[in-house]
């Protein structure tokens, strides 16, 4: 039998439990406060994700941390505020040890939620010219 494929995201983090299944649904609860209430949460790359034009954050859970993944231009925004996570082009490792970084998540989604809102013009845009 191959891997399971997730369909829900509920279904992702039910097969979780203790701290693991405790960080998730933090980190879900935060990343679904930051968003506009278009967003939509979706299973991509068989993990959640939060979408609104295009998927704005991932997020999956590891044996020692939450992984986050942002896409890159926000681990190279907010570096600094990062210096104490491990990070790498488009993600960032949070210790199932220590609290999530709650404000800080909110600001990387609020600038996702930017760089997502600068698609739709241009698709208007391209639409317009028929």
């Amino acid at each position: 039998m191959g891997p399971v494929k997730f369909s829900t995201v509920n279904e992702y983090i039910g097969t979780f439990s203790g701290i693991q299944k405790k960080r998730l649904q933090e980190l879900r609860r935060i990343v679904k406060q930051a968003a506009p209430a278009k967003a939509t949460e979706v299973i991509s790359y068989n993990m959640p994700a939060l979408k609104g034009n295009k998927v704005l954050v991932y997020y999956a859970a590891y044996p020692k941390h939450i992984g986050f993944y942002p896409t890159g231009s926000p681990v190279k925004v907010f570096a600094a505020a990062l210096k104490n996570y491990k990070t790498s082009k488009g993600t960032i490792q949070f210790s199932l040890e220590e609290p999530l970084p709650a404000e800080l998540i909110k600001e990387i989604v609020a600038y996702r939620i930017k760089e997502d809102s600068a698609i739709l013009p241009s698709k208007k845009k391209a639409g317009s010219k028929k």
